[in-house]
């Protein structure tokens, strides 16, 4: 294109968020949502440009810095994706803080500034430590943001938050001083095309899996979502929930199965095993809460143990699954989280004890309500089906038992979303408050649409999310065939080859 877009969208943010905190709030407020918007632009101009079944690495800048350390940036179809959600949600949560944020309005406009940078910057980076230090880096504006704006318990959240995920990344830093030794080089496309020695490559594997299975958050190392969601703010929740946590599946899409796929053959049982657990466990823990952030947020770790049992299938329809699943709860959790939002504001509360009823008072808001929940069960038409479905293809190839399992996941979300939407918009209203609440506002309604469009968009046409990253998954696939193994269900997809099909005209 001529000239550094990358680099352009990670500094702008980073300029902004220095600008901000010597504005006033008002002007802070002017600063953060102009400047997300023109991030969301370029993030749009850099889809456009991207060129489908073109070179793998795109937009790619090299400068070198010092030793082997260099200013590497560059994506593939699956990055551009998830700058282009990343970039798709900031202008909602700055919107979404409107009127929410009322103390400290400066600092919290530069924290989620701040905030973008750093997410731009762990999917564009293509320096392994260039990556580590965006990946890291991105823990202190969430850490403050908790911190500062959060609820009651936010000291207890914001630090339990940080030190799981900081506890996971000192290993996965170890491993990636071996690896540059043994390789030679920081440049992550090599990294990804070189051949680590097998019995090396099992606890390089585990040391990345400890960073990324907290940041998805794969059971057991879930604990610290729930308390992190319910003490944020509002659109710390929907960052939180729409990009933070795919920056674990995105680390096992560049790292984990690309550069240790013996490892990963190796040890796909374990990833199973944990997946599966989440699956149910977390679903059920999910129908008996009593607040509704709690419940978004388990449902989260529930999703994203869609994305690892798509990951760890070994096959295209698991992958792509996978990847789309990423996707479709990063716009539905955050719209969720949004909906939420809209009603703490009005009586303060997230009991769904306290609500019932709202159908009556607030059409708008229960019609949206009830897509969203919809596209969390993962109803055909929606973005979660699409994803939801694949990765569930993909886990039936390599074991009938682990789709079995993944299924009754799906059958749980049905359960406790439709019991939490019953409970808080049908019946009758449970308190004066809840049945005089004011639809939603222009502003609310300007929020929550183009989540609703984006929603709608991804489950009636998948195709424009699954073409920019067919070759890239092709790339990792034919790293892993070697090591790739036998599920105990074929399902054919496609033409029948040629001996299966004389096969059975002889038998007939």
């Amino acid at each position: 294109m001529g000239f550094p877009i990358l680099s352009l969208m990670i500094a702008l943010p980073l300029v902004a968020a220095f600008a901000c905190l010597f504005a006033g709030d008002k002007g802070a407020r002017w600063i953060a949502l102009l400047v997300t918007f023109v991030d969301l632009a370029l993030g749009l101009l850099l889809w456009n440009q991207y060129e489908i079944g073109g070179a793998q690495w795109q937009f790619t800048e090299h400068v070198a810095l010092f030793g082997r350390f260099a200013w590497a940036l560059g994506i593939d179809g699956i990055a551009l994706l998830l700058i282009v959600l990343s970039v798709f949600l900031m202008p909602i949560c700055i919107a979404a803080s409107w009127e929410a944020i009322e103390k400290r309005v400066p600092e919290y406009m530069a924290a989620f500034l701040l905030m973008e940078t750093l997410m731009i910057g762990v999917f564009a980076a293509q320096d392994l430590f260039l990556f580590y230090i965006f990946f890291e880096a991105g823990l202190i504006p969430m850490y403050l943001i908790i911190g500062i704006w959060g609820g009651a318990d936010r000291i207890y959240a914001s630090y339990k938050f940080f030190l799981y995920t900081l506890l996971g990344s000192v290993l996965m830093l170890i491993a990636m001083l071996w690896m540059v030794n043994e390789a030679g080089t920081t440049f992550i496309p090599t990294l990804m095309a070189y051949d680590f020695p097998p019995e090396a490559q099992t606890w390089l594997f585990l040391a990345f899996f400890a960073s990324f299975a907290v940041k998805m958050p794969m059971w057991p190392v879930h604990t610290w979502l729930p308390d992190a969601h319910v003490q944020a703010p509002t659109a710390g929740s929907v960052i939180l929930a729409g990009v933070l946590l795919k920056m674990g599946g995105y680390g096992f899409v560049r790292f984990s199965l690309p550069m240790f796929p013996v490892a990963s053959a190796e040890l796909m049982w374990l990833v199973m095993g944990l997946s599966m657990v989440a699956v149910v466990v977390t679903s059920l823990i999910a129908l008996v809460q009593e607040d509704m952030k709690k419940l978004i947020a388990y449902s989260s770790v529930a999703h994203m143990a869609f994305v690892t049992i798509g990951l760890f299938a070994f096959n295209r329809q698991g992958l792509e699954g996978a990847l789309m699943v990423m996707l479709g709860h990063g716009l539905v959790s955050g719209a969720l989280f949004l909906c939420v939002g809209v009603i703490y504001d009005r009586m303060h509360t997230r009991e769904i004890s306290r609500y019932g009823g709202l159908s009556d008072n607030m059409p708008k808001y229960a019609m949206l309500f009830l897509l969203f929940t919809m596209a969390s069960v993962g109803l055909p038409g929606t973005s979660n089906f699409v994803g939801e479905f694949l990765s569930l293809v993909g886990a039936y190839e390599i074991s009938s038992w682990v789709g079995f399992v993944a299924t009754t996941g799906v059958i749980l979300g049905a359960a406790y979303m439709l019991y939490l939407y019953a409970r808080i918009a049908y019946g009758s209203a449970r308190s004066a408050e809840a049945a005089t609440m004011p639809d939603l506002t222009a502003r609310e309604m300007a929020i929550l649409a183009p989540l609703a469009a984006a929603t709608l968009w991804m489950g009636v046409y998948p195709e424009s999310f699954l073409a920019p990253m067919r070759n890239d998954v092709g790339a990792i696939l034919a790293r892993l065939a070697p090591t790739a193994p036998h599920g105990d269900a074929k399902v054919v997809v496609g033409p029948v080859p040629a001996q299966a099909s004389a096969h059975a005209e002889a038998h007939h």
